[in-house]
């Protein structure tokens, strides 16, 4: 009995299987193809590639963007726009001859941290990841909330005069804090900014004000930040954002 665990992101993908769904055993990562043909198939072949000997019992898919409600696809995202609405599921569902389930890659992390990381004994937790776009999720009593159409934290806009990024570019959560709103601005990988730039300072500036919207919105009793942002090197610190009021 062997599981396999997708994790999609916009950059890179990395697949393992697990007996007990507690421990990992083969991981393999890659880069995300932009293009869902050559994505699918480089999943496929590195699945393959691990050689599983007994029966695939599911697949599990955690991918940045938009799920749709019946959980087989991803409905939109910016990075992974070729994606959307392409048959995921199906697709997996018919090669290994198994079921496959489809959530948000940030819900799952967000589900696990609350379940069985940083977040144990909260009963509300507001998880952020803050990586190549910026997502959110709040877990509830162990389980994901409920939503009508999925979490966007990163969507919301911190700058309605649009005196930073110009008026030309929404001035999201995402597109102020994010790697990928990072370079856009900078023309550089955040990796290649010195933590010594005093652009880290101005980003978690604009962190804490997201993160003081999540605390009105969803009132957790913790907030868990992840991605390559957070615990990347270089990174935002957490003494730059954590006393803003």
């Amino acid at each position: 009995m062997t599981y396999i665990l997708l994790d999609i992101g916009g950059t890179k993908t990395r697949v393992a299987t697990s007996k007990d769904l507690k421990q990992l055993d083969k991981i393999s990562k890659f880069n995300t193809a932009p293009k869902f043909k050559a994505g699918i198939e480089s999943i496929i072949k590195a699945i393959e590639s691990m050689k599983i000997t007994d029966k695939i019992t599911g697949i599990a898919i955690g991918i940045r963007g938009r799920i749709n409600e019946e959980k087989t696809a991803l409905e939109n995202d910016g990075v992974l726009s070729d994606w959307a609405k392409k048959p995921l599921a199906e697709m997996l569902e018919k090669h290994f001859q198994t079921s496959v389930f489809i959530e948000n890659d940030t819900a799952l992390a967000g589900l696990g941290e609350a379940v069985h990381g940083a977040g144990q004994g909260a009963d509300i937790v507001a998880y952020h990841t803050i990586s190549t776009g910026i997502g959110g999720v709040k877990i509830e009593n162990g389980m994901i909330d409920q939503a009508s159409f999925g979490f966007e934290p990163g969507h919301q806009i911190l700058d309605i005069d649009r005196t930073i990024l110009g008026v030309d570019i929404t001035p999201t959560f995402e597109n102020l804090v994010s790697g990928s709103g990072l370079e856009a601005r900078l023309g550089v990988k955040p990796y290649d900014i010195p933590q010594s730039d005093l652009i880290w300072n101005e980003l978690a500036e604009y962190l804490a004000h997201g993160l003081r919207n999540t605390i009105l919105y969803w009132s957790p009793d913790a907030i868990i930040l992840g991605g390559s942002m957070i615990i990347g090197d270089p990174k935002l610190k957490s003494n730059r954002f954590e006393n803003t009021q």
